[in-house]
């Protein structure tokens, strides 16, 4: 009795966990992923709007890049610009928010990280349990996981797609306790940098990715059960 219910347990947990960590994978990989910042700096002509140079903007971009990755508490962008170096081209209010950002950054690692250690674990702990066809019913949860995935990410995605400027607003006022992120687009560069724009562009990759990913665990393993007959 016990067994089966430590087996329901972890069967439970692969499929709740499978969601957190295709989101968090899919929000690591387009935070890091070098084109998206490209594509954004020339979209939405920030070179213009700041007056730097579209070469200069993208190491910007790498350095902010490098910096959620180390382990440095406070930023540093060092550009050129009409042809002066510029030390930071962040001021305290936005080196302060960057802070922030870091840090909500650091919570989607662990969760990915945390994610991926709770499905090993659970697939792990079915070879060690005395219940015969535990591998199937895995895979039968996994493709369940695949399912809450696929319903989620359309909820979520509808509902920030179809009203993106309430859903940043909100997503905002939710991940950090104070208003730093409320910045004057007149003369502060992250906001310059980084329009509205670029982060629909971003929320909407996110949102794809994640939902191919979902309905691929949906469908797979049902196809390998019935093929392997498991």
């Amino acid at each position: 009795m016990l067994s089966r219910a430590v087996s329901i347990l972890r069967l439970v947990i692969i499929a709740v966990a499978i969601p957190f960590l295709l989101l968090s994978s899919n929000i690591s990989w387009v935070v890091n992923w070098p084109p998206l910042y490209s594509y954004g700096f020339e979209k939405y002509d920030v070179d213009l709007y700041t007056g730097i140079q579209i070469k200069q903007l993208v190491s910007a971009g790498k350095q902010i890049r490098d910096y959620f990755g180390d382990e440095k508490e406070f930023i540093t962008v060092r550009v050129e610009k009409d042809g002066e170096i510029i030390p930071n081209l962040y001021n305290h209010r936005e080196i302060l928010h960057m802070k922030d950002v870091k840090e909500l950054i650091k919570g989607v690692y662990r969760s990915q990280q945390v994610s991926a250690l709770l499905i090993a674990v659970g697939v792990l702990l079915g070879f060690a349990l005395p219940i015969p066809g535990h591998f199937g019913r895995s895979v039968k949860w996994i493709c369940r996981g695949g399912g809450i995935t696929l319903a989620a990410t359309l909820f979520v995605g509808l509902l920030a797609l179809g009203g993106f400027q309430r859903f940043f607003l909100y997503f905002h006022l939710i991940s950090f306790s104070n208003d730093l992120w409320m910045l004057d687009p007149r003369k502060d560069f992250l906001i310059m940098m980084f329009p509205q724009g670029f982060f629909f562009d971003a929320t909407a990759l996110i949102v794809l990715l994640t939902l191919a990913e979902g309905l691929i665990l949906w469908f797979a393993p049902s196809l390998i059960r019935k093929f392997w007959n498991i």
